[in-house]
């Protein structure tokens, strides 16, 4: 009887607690605010640049067909849209120069399809702008282009809508990649 009797003002107080949130919300005065925060901070960037999750974004990176140690990664803005370039750090390395044609290649040709789980898998979640790269992947194009020592995928549009989400897709990147790239918006002049 006394489990019942218990159980039973358990049930009553947890009803009432979840009407009382409900009033309290009614009631406060900054509820609006408090909700515009929240909303604000949910477009906030995930990237982490910490050596931890740094050391695991190298090691999942490691099994796309080149050595993240053996390769540099730069992530350069544009004014329209931006450029995600691979380079072997050694020119006489011609499996890294290979393996970074052949990913990048492949990543262009899946980007081109909104398909963005390879950078999702490397990351251990979805980069930043992707989501918005995918609605707008209509306005955005990716081109392939080898470079002596490596590659790179030119990203290009002309709608600012998918400009930002390409900015915050590769401003993501060279914090995850811990890059020295700045991150600035050049002018794309081709090279």
């Amino acid at each position: 009887m006394k489990k019942i009797i218990w159980l039973s003002a358990a049930v009553l107080l947890a009803v009432n607690l979840l009407h009382a949130g409900e009033e309290d919300k009614a009631k406060c005065p900054m509820h609006e605010q408090h909700m515009s925060e929240k909303a604000a901070h949910k477009d906030a960037s995930r990237a982490n640049g910490h050596a931890e999750h740094g050391a695991k974004v190298d090691s999942r990176h490691d099994t796309l067909g080149m050595s993240h140690s053996a390769s540099t990664h730069s992530f350069r803005l544009f004014d329209d849209g931006g450029a995600i370039e691979l380079r072997a750090k050694r020119a006489d390395d011609g499996q890294t120069v290979q393996g970074i044609r052949h990913h990048l290649k492949d990543i262009a040709g899946q980007f081109s399809n909104r398909d963005f789980s390879t950078p999702g898998f490397v990351h251990g979640y979805p980069p930043d702008g992707v989501d918005r790269m995918k609605e707008l992947g209509a306005a955005i194009s990716y081109r392939y282009e080898e470079l002596p020592e490596g590659g790179r995928i030119m990203i290009s549009t002309s709608s600012s809508e998918a400009r930002e989400a390409i900015h915050a897709f590769l401003k993501f990147q060279i914090i995850e990649h811990r890059t020295a790239d700045s991150g600035q918006v050049e002018k794309n002049t081709g090279k």
